[in-house]
Order: C-alpha cells, then sequence, then structure tokens
C-alpha cells in the first residue's frame, strides 16, 4: 500500500509542478505550488520524516506561499482574468503521463542487484540511532548548518532579492 500512495503522492507533486510552470494566471500557479509542495509533504510522511513534512507545510506552504501571494497581489499587472484551469482530456492525459513517467523513473531509481543505485544509504536503523543519540532537531540542523549552509543562505538570499525587486517593480507604478 505505501508504494502505491508513494507513486500518487509523486505523480500529484509532479502533476503540480508542471501545472506551476504552465499556467498563465500566476494565482493559479501559486494554488498549484500549494499542491506540488503537500504532495512533497505526503512523500515526508511516508518516508517517516513526520518533523520535515510539518516543516514542509507550516514554512513552504503556509509561509512562503503567503508571501509569494502578497507579492502577486502587491504587483496587480493587471491581467485579463480569464478562466485558466483547464479541465478535459488534456489534464486526465498531462496527468497519466507525468504518472507514468515518474513511475518509471522511480523504478530504474530503485537499487537491485542489478541497479545498485541507492544502496549504500542508510537504513531506518541508522537514522533511529542518530535520532537516539542527538535527537531530531540535531540531525536535522546538523547537516543543514554544516554540509548543506551555502546552499541554505542562498535560497534565503534568493528568497530576499526576489522580494525587494516585487516590490520596486511595483512602487513604479503608485
Amino acid at each position: 500500500m505505501a508504494e502505491i500512495l508513494f507513486y500518487v503522492f509523486a505523480a500529484v507533486s509532479i502533476g503540480a509542478a508542471f501545472g506551476v510552470v504552465l499556467q498563465k494566471n500566476p494565482v493559479s500557479s501559486l494554488l498549484f505550488m500549494v499542491v506540488s509542495l503537500g504532495g512533497v509533504a505526503a512523500l515526508f510522511v511516508l518516508l517517516e520524516a513526520h518533523f520535515l513534512a510539518a516543516i514542509q507545510i507550516l514554512v513552504y506552504a503556509g509561509a512562503i506561499m503567503v508571501l509569494f501571494l502578497f507579492v502577486i497581489m502587491l504587483l496587480n499587472m493587471g491581467h485579463d482574468y480569464r478562466a485558466d484551469l483547464r479541465t478535459g482530456f488534456w489534464s486526465v492525459l498531462a496527468f497519466a503521463t507525468v504518472g507514468a513517467l515518474g513511475g518509471i523513473l522511480a523504478r530504474e531509481l530503485r537499487g537491485s542487484e542489478e541497479n545498485p543505485a541507492f544502496q549504500d544509504l542508510p537504513g531506518p536503523e541508522h537514522m533511529d540511532a542518530l535520532i537516539a543519540e542527538q535527537g531530531v532537531i540535531g540531525v536535522i540542523a546538523r547537516p543543514l548548518f554544516t554540509d548543506y549552509v551555502v546552499a541554505f543562505e542562498l535560497v534565503g538570499l534568493l528568497l530576499l532579492v526576489a522580494l525587494v525587486g516585487a516590490i520596486v517593480i511595483a512602487k513604479k507604478r503608485v
């Protein structure tokens, strides 16, 4: 059952990510991004990373999406608001195609004797030992602030630059 749920949530996440890119209406794109982030949070739950799932919902689907929505409302580009959510055969076909491609990709990346990709990753026993030794926050925070600190700071800087740029663009009109 977990494998089926994995494929469903992976297909939802990938399909919604395509929806983010392909939508013309920025609010519709934002709603697809919330669906994509929700799918990723569900994948974290399937991997028994409940803390990361909660952070995914609270920080990204909550705070960052509200920030993006305020920026979109602040810019108010004056688009004609036609219905942008397409329904019908093409949406179902796109969802099925993305799901099939995601399933094929997941099967190919799964480690086995023939395909040893990801075989050297630590299992749940190793993670349980690390959590018992360092606690959940330590297991997440230690790599984040040591190995990935540059990427973490660059993402924060990128969000700040995007917000300042949106305010500068909006101020030219006012």
